[in-house]
């Protein structure tokens, strides 16, 4: 099942970036750049991404305002042919408004333009302003998920498929092509803190992203551990299952500069993007090595993230490292020291440690 996730353990945990394509005004300045050098500059992240040795980049689509990743597969489209070796995923895709079988052929295609680079990150919006806008129900947004998620999963397997739900038309021995390079994408399933959803996800065996923001480590131990038992549950070798976590990330020289430096966009970002500022009592406590707000300095970060994959066993973490719209000079210099001093010593340790 590992390899089936294209992921080597022999090479230590996977080390990746992602965004959400914000697009805010710098709150130093009140300043925006251009969508257009916004979508230009993620593009270009994702290239000094590969160079730096990143193994993993990511874009998500969230359909509001200061925001520029809507058509989130035209952008990965950008970036495959941007660059050459580097894995490819959304991060995530929102299923529940979208057609599986048109997400299927737009994935399957990316896949074969990146020669097999691409993953799927099947989300359900946790910004739920798309539902209105393409025209689903609010009030069905379980079971849509549901719905889709399977759908998607059983194409994924199957070139031609049988298939009947509520929320889509019913398909006939459907032929879905195109196919993807190796036969099939992997798909993940996108779980937030609460273990409802990785309970889900360990039922229907399918390897879990878990975000995990802020907050103390032992919290999103209880997840992890849930969707294990899950897989456990229903018969799957949970061993066999990788894990993936995502969270805000920012690197500086040292950990006050970082705190410094982040602060300020992190707090006017979710401000316009969720209504609440980033609460500065819970910002602090990113000092702390068990928490799991990957901000400081590259030695208090290579910590941090060495403990949490040595408390959840994850195969992979992300960064979002642009999230309130942090400046393009900001964001390279990050990459540079994720290359020069992170990236090595997490491959180091994880590498001699992991023996699956």
């Amino acid at each position: 099942m590992m390899n089936k996730f294209r992921i080597d353990p022999t090479k230590g945990m996977e080390f990746g970036i992602y965004t959400l394509g914000d697009h805010m005004p710098n709150p130093l300045t009140n300043e925006r750049i251009s969508a257009q050098q916004r979508l230009k500059e993620i593009i270009e992240l994702a290239k000094l991404s590969e160079q730096a040795g990143v193994d993993f980049f990511g874009v998500g689509e969230s359909h509001q305002e200061y925001f520029t990743t809507q058509a989130h597969t035209v952008v990965l489209s950008a970036i495959a042919q941007a660059t050459s070796k580097i894995k490819l995923s959304s991060t995530s895709t929102i299923i529940s408004t979208l057609d599986p079988v048109r997400l299927f052929e737009d994935f399957a295609t990316l896949d074969l333009i990146s020669d097999g680079r691409m993953e799927i990150v099947a989300g359900r919006a946790s910004r739920i302003g798309n539902f209105e806008l393409l025209g689903y129900n609010l009030n069905k947004y379980e079971e849509i998920y549901e719905e889709k998620l399977e759908l998607l999963r059983l194409i994924n397997d199957n070139e031609i498929v049988t298939w009947h739900g509520e929320f889509r038309a019913s398909l006939r021995d459907a032929e879905i092509l195109p196919r993807p390079k190796d036969g099939y994408i992997p798909i993940w399933r996108a779980v937030g803190g609460p273990p409802a959803s990785a309970v889900k996800a360990g039922y229907t065996g399918i390897p879990m992203m878990l975000a995990t923001l802020a907050g103390p480590i032992e919290y999103f131990k209880s997840t992890v551990d849930t969707y294990r038992e899950s897989l456990t549950f229903a018969n799957y070798d949970a061993d066999t299952f990788p894990i993936a976590t995502a969270g805000l990330f920012y690197v500086a020289e040292t950990t006050k500069q970082a705190q410094q430096e982040m602060f300020p966009f992190l707090s006017k970002g979710m401000k316009l993007s969720n209504g609440k500022e980033f609460p500065k009592w819970q910002f602090s406590r990113a000092v702390e090595q068990k928490d799991v707000l990957n901000v400081g300095s590259p030695e208090a970060i290579i910590d941090k993230i060495l403990l949490q994959h040595e408390t959840f066993n994850n195969q992979r973490y992300i960064a979002q490292i642009d999230f309130g719209g942090i400046p393009f000079d900001k964001l390279m210099k990050n990459i540079e020291i994720i290359g020069e001093k992170v990236l090595p010593t997490i491959k180091k340790y994880t590498s001699q440690t992991k023996d699956k």
